[in-house]
């Protein structure tokens, strides 16, 4: 009994891995616990992939998504006021969002009201508080084609298909990483620097859910 029950959590209590490494991320300047919640992600959709069951191959787009977050995040963290550094990571962002958005789409469709709301709402910020303040037109095009892409992974993801706490793990996991990036064009070129506590729990929070979600799927998959 004890043999079945662990066969069937040990990939939850993998994540508590990602947990534990987001907690040390937060207290120190590691990059290798900054990783670590992106990381024990590739490392449980992995196993995933290569446990003798039904599992679709879609997940390595999210194995893809988690590999560019991490890479994003190094330019992010090492920028040092250098916008050229800025727009790398963003730019490795938007890899890891087509990831996502590949992801959703093999597994659901997109729901274009709730995609089009969201894109004007984000339209009207980029526009008018966001536009004005980004000196770097490389940079400013960056963001905007960056928000374009996150308006889209959203509302793709919004109507993705299946088991409802996979679904909704999965969608509350894009709506942090929408919900971090926004927190973190505030700071960045608006100057709320006191909404920066925000940024790195949610973004690693985001790696979390969407994990979890798709142990989720396998889960029922397996049975």
């Amino acid at each position: 009994m004890k043999d079945n029950w662990f066969k069937n959590n040990y990939l939850y209590l993998l994540l508590l891995f990602a947990v534990i490494s987001a907690i040390m991320a937060l207290n120190t300047s590691e990059f290798f616990y900054k990783s670590g919640s992106a990381g024990v992600g590739i490392i449980i959709l992995i196993i995933l992939n290569f446990r003798k069951t039904k599992q679709p191959n879609d997940t390595w787009m999210i194995i893809g998504a988690f590999l560019f977050s991490i890479a994003g995040d190094w330019f992010m963290s090492n920028k040092l006021g250098d916008p050229t550094m800025f727009s790398k990571g963003i730019a490795l962002f938007f890899i890891a969002h087509a990831g996502y958005l590949g992801f959703a789409l093999l597994n659901g469709k997109i729901k274009w009201r709730f995609t089009l709301l969201i894109l004007i709402a984000y339209l009207v910020f980029f526009f008018l508080l966001l536009y004005p303040s980004i000196e770097d037109k490389v940079l400013m095009y960056a963001a905007l084609i960056y928000l374009l892409i996150s308006c889209l992974t959203f509302g793709t993801s919004v109507g993705i298909k299946g088991d409802a706490l996979f679904k909704w793990a999965y969608i509350f996991g894009i709506f942090l990483i929408v919900f971090s990036d926004t927190i973190i064009a505030l700071t960045e070129f608006l100057g709320f620097d006191k909404l920066d506590f925000m940024i790195l729990p949610t973004y690693y929070l985001a790696h979390i859910s969407i994990t979890f979600s798709i142990i989720r799927r396998e889960s029922l998959i397996g049975k």
